[in-house]
């Protein structure tokens, strides 16, 4: 653990404690609304601090822990994500998965146990007024469990005043951390098009339509979306990440099928490259003489953070890390976070929390998050936690 990071004892004493936890996680990883047993072990752990009632089942495999204080106060929901990723790990290390095709490589075992070791100590200290929610979601990849439990009735359930989550990152140094009010991550749209002609032999390609040549003039197409139409300051990406058509050398097939993701950080522009991705396939299709059917599907909003609330999870960052520690203003990601459901229901803020250099980038087969960031990420939570519940209180 870094020398410079300001972990209280209580947390620190809990670090081998926390890191058997993160590698038991590691070692059994479970994939979206899967997590049965991973729900069941943090569910277990919950019960076993003081004072926390637990609430199982939302959204199937969630967890919420509640934990109140010495007096009435407001309410603050602090989330970690619990699910692994269907990747087939190729770390070697001792505590690596024995579900073959499954991993920890997001890291979000270590996000799980950060909140658990934070739960178990406000327990024990409980020296604050209001009430924490622990939120432990489901499927964060690729299968929006944030927004099954908002969906699920998470708020009205449990109605926080504000919401807060991290991220590690790898690449940045164990005891850094980033933040930045704004957009921080894009949504995550998806698109199919269905190119259909009538296809033929390979050598008279006059006498038929081909689907093939069209699709890849639409993949051309969907290229100036974001050079054309998305203005030159705004951030916006389409990438055709998938074509399937085609059987044999001979044969100019009948269907082609293209698929892809868009990435946006505004409405508008998820909306423009809707109608623009129908518009040009449509359009490359009638001038080839095939016809072109379009899906287009939005799984995850902007992660659009709150600006008082960022400002109190820079705060207590650099309380824990020091303030040259904590780095503002970082540019936003790409990459999407179901997290954004919860921001779109109440205010809030996601952080980035550095893990180490030498670590492997996420999705990685030979990616394992650094157990030496537990107490750090556990003492962000017990710092926020105790300086939103004391401050609230002076309004």
């Amino acid at each position: 653990m870094t020398n410079s990071a300001d972990v209280p004892p209580g947390i620190a004493a809990l670090h081998d404690e926390m890191t058997q936890w993160r590698r038991h996680l590691h070692t059994h990883p479970e994939t979206a609304f899967e997590e049965v047993e991973t729900a069941k072990f943090v569910a277990e752990r919950l019960r076993s601090f003081s004072g926390i009632e637990v609430h199982e089942g939302l959204a199937g495999t969630g967890v919420v822990g509640v934990l109140k204080g010495i007096g009435p106060g407001p309410m603050i929901g602090l989330r970690a994500d619990m699910d692994a990723l269907d990747i087939k790990e190729c770390t070697h290390v001792p505590w690596a998965s024995r579900r073959d095709g499954k991993m920890h490589a997001c890291g979000h075992d270590g996000h799980t146990t950060m909140l658990l070791g934070a739960a178990k100590y406000l327990s024990e200290t409980r020296d604050f007024s209001g009430t924490l929610v622990f939120i432990f979601q489901p499927a964060e990849e690729n299968e929006g469990g944030g927004r099954v439990m908002v969906e699920e009735g998470l708020f009205e359930k449990f109605p926080v005043d504000e919401v807060y989550g991290l991220h590690n990152q790898p690449g940045m140094p164990l005891g850094t951390a980033a933040v930045r009010a704004g957009p921080v991550m894009a949504s995550y749209d998806i698109f199919g098009v269905t190119v259909k002609g009538s296809g033929g032999h390979a050598a008279e390609p006059h006498l038929g339509t081909d689907p093939l040549v069209a699709a890849a003039a639409i993949v051309g197409g969907l290229q100036t979306i974001t050079s054309r139409k998305a203005a030159p300051h705004e951030a916006l990406v389409v990438s055709c990440t998938q074509i399937h058509g085609g059987s044999a050398w001979n044969v100019i097939p009948s269907e082609v099928t293209i698929r892809g993701t868009v990435r946006a950080f505004s409405v508008a522009n998820q909306d423009m490259a809707e109608e623009q991705i129908a518009l040009i396939a449509q359009s490359i299709a009638t001038a080839n003489g095939v016809e072109a059917d379009v899906r287009y599907e939005r799984r995850y909003p902007p992660t659009i953070n709150h600006i008082d609330e960022t400002e109190h999870a820079a705060t207590a960052l650099s309380a824990v890390l020091g303030g040259g520690q904590v780095i503002r203003d970082v540019d936003p990601d790409m990459g999407a976070e179901d997290f954004a459901f919860m921001l779109q229901v109440k205010p809030g803020a996601y952080i980035g929390l550095g893990i180490g250099e030498h670590v492997s980038h996420l999705h990685s087969p030979e990616y394992d998050f650094n157990d030496e960031a537990l107490p750090i990420g556990a003492a962000y939570w017990d710092r926020l936690a105790r300086q939103r519940l004391a401050a609230r209180l002076s309004r």
